[in-house]
């Protein structure tokens, strides 16, 4: 529960922000993980770098595709799987939201303190490096 407290404390920050511009929490995410590729992305690697369930991926890159943000191609290599990038509209839109999300980022770390944040972030990668013994 304390984590998910966390998230919401932090999202409230940049909800509106998306709002703005008509994007969800998991259509921002997809758009900024293919902004960190250079390379066209599968939707499998899509969907373990964001930690989206292909079903809900699925939905949410056929919506970002008609709204002319990304770019989905077929895969050569696999005729199941698509190829996704960012468009020209797609890196026009993020270019746009990134001062704004800077500000969003800064807010964080002036009321948290840029320390605690920084043990925060360190933390949380341990955190999620650790593997957690699953009941089988």
């Amino acid at each position: 529960m304390a984590l998910m407290r966390a998230r919401e404390a932090v999202m409230r920050e940049f909800r509106p922000r998306l709002a703005t511009h008509e994007l969800t929490e998991q259509q921002w995410r997809v758009l900024r993980a293919l902004n960190t590729q250079e390379a066209p992305l599968t939707t499998r690697e899509l969907s373990e770098m964001t930690f989206l369930l292909s079903p809900s991926l699925s939905r949410i890159t056929a919506n970002l595709a008609n709204r002319g943000l990304l770019n989905r191609d077929a895969n050569p290599s696999d005729q199941r799987s698509s190829l996704l990038s960012l468009s020209h509209d797609g890196k026009v839109l993020l270019s746009a939201m990134a001062a704004n999300s800077e500000s969003g980022y800064r807010a964080i770390e002036e009321s948290f303190g840029q320390d605690r944040l920084e043990l925060l972030y360190n933390l949380l990668d341990d955190l999620a490096a650790t593997r957690i013994a699953k009941d089988t």
